[in-house]
């Protein structure tokens, strides 16, 4: 098993903030989502990105990655866990739960060493499965849920125990609330606690979905309809002219299901793309010209 340096993935340092490290994620989310990217080994990419940031996303996860980071481990470098997994005693990040990620979302996937570090539905000694923890004998986990899961209603599948089980998850079901899979556990029923799993376009805040969308300063200034992913599927929106960096636009209806559905918030955010050819030079040297320094705010 190889260590992975999570903070090299997302090229930010150890000591990156969680809105400089949330950036970074965005940004290289869009570049290789496997959907949108051409360049050779996408995917892969795709996959280690969404890897390191629901490693470094959440305290308890990163607090365990960098006990163990700081004992000089180097990319690639070959580690082998004790028994009981590292630190001796048991995982780091272990808490009440185990954690399973289901399959089919930005969550899943995740390499040896990531498990071996944080549980995903191991328990310490290489049992496989969730931890029994209540007097009837049942099993509890959490479950990583993907969003589009979550927005549509469907069957996902998990590995406990050493086999696949088909859950179905309820459209609109919230964090916090449980999924009983009769006879599953160890010696009983499998408790899930539902949790959501990261997502490379999405966050959710309440029953709303955020989401950042890139606009060239063109678009922001003149005014453009751009297609704009939601969780089902892609919309127009009309980006007023005059916006600027931060606007907040509502696409009504398009959050999370429920009694009252949420909405998606799309956040502006203005990129300058890098001129490639003498002509994009030039055309960028006709708007210093043209604007000179008086469009900045003092």
């Amino acid at each position: 098993m190889q260590f992975k340096d999570y903070y090299q993935i997302l090229g930010v340092e150890p000591g990156a903030g969680e809105a400089e490290i949330k950036t970074a994620y965005r940004r290289l989310a869009r570049k290789y989502h496997p959907d949108v990217s051409k360049e050779p080994g996408a995917e892969d990419r795709f996959k280690a990105i969404n890897e390191a940031y629901e490693a470094l996303r959440d305290p308890a996860k990163r607090g365990a990655y960098d006990q163990l980071r700081s004992r000089g481990y180097r990319p690639g470098e070959d580690i082998q866990p004790p028994p009981g997994g590292f630190g001796g005693g048991g995982r780091y990040g272990s808490s009440e739960f185990e954690e399973i990620f289901a399959g089919g979302g930005a969550g899943g996937g995740f390499s040896d060493f990531f498990e071996s570090l944080f549980g995903q539905g191991r328990r310490p000694g290489g049992s496989n499965g969730p931890r029994p923890t209540t007097a009837r004998g049942e099993s509890r986990a959490k479950l990583a849920v993907p969003l589009e899961a979550v927005y549509q209603g469907s069957t996902v599948r998990i590995n406990v125990h050493n086999r696949t089980l088909e859950v179905r998850v309820p459209k609109g079901i919230r964090p916090g609330q449980v999924i009983r899979l009769a006879g599953q556990g160890e010696r009983g029923d499998l408790l899930l606690e539902v949790e959501y799993a990261a997502h490379p376009k999405f966050e959710i805040d309440g029953r709303n979905v955020v989401h950042v969308l890139a606009v060239a300063p063109w678009e922001a200034a003149l005014g453009a309809t751009l297609s704009v992913p939601t969780l089902g599927g892609s919309v127009g929106l009309k980006i007023p002219a005059g916006s600027e960096a931060g606007r907040k636009l509502r696409l009504r209806g398009r959050g999370l299901p429920g009694e009252t559905p949420g909405d998606q918030i799309v956040e502006l955010e203005v990129l300058a793309p890098r001129p490639q050819t003498p002509a994009q030079t030039s055309a960028y040297e006709a708007l210093r010209d043209a604007f000179g320094d008086a469009w900045r705010r003092v």
